[in-house]
């Protein structure tokens, strides 16, 4: 147990007094991408990753609704017994 205790201090005390790593802000860059009028959807100006994921995640949402349609259909229809 006091192991345990030693290591949750000891990885608090790590994240607490670690330097902080230099990060360039591009929320700028990121705002002037967005709000230029290209006629671009806003899902589609962050370029190739952004059209890439937004068809992954309407391919897992169509399936998932076909799926549950399936089984509600399917558990709407009892099997016959013998």
């Amino acid at each position: 147990m006091s192991s345990l205790l030693a290591l949750r201090s000891g990885l608090a005390r790590g994240f607490s007094t670690s330097s902080r790593n230099e990060i360039k802000n591009r929320v700028p860059e990121m705002q002037k991408l967005f709000q230029e009028d290209n006629g671009l959807p806003v899902h589609l100006k962050g370029g190739t990753t952004d059209a890439i994921l937004y068809r992954v995640t309407m391919a897992f949402a169509i399936v998932g609704t076909c799926l549950s349609v399936f089984h509600l259909v399917k558990a709407s229809f009892p099997r016959k017994g013998k």
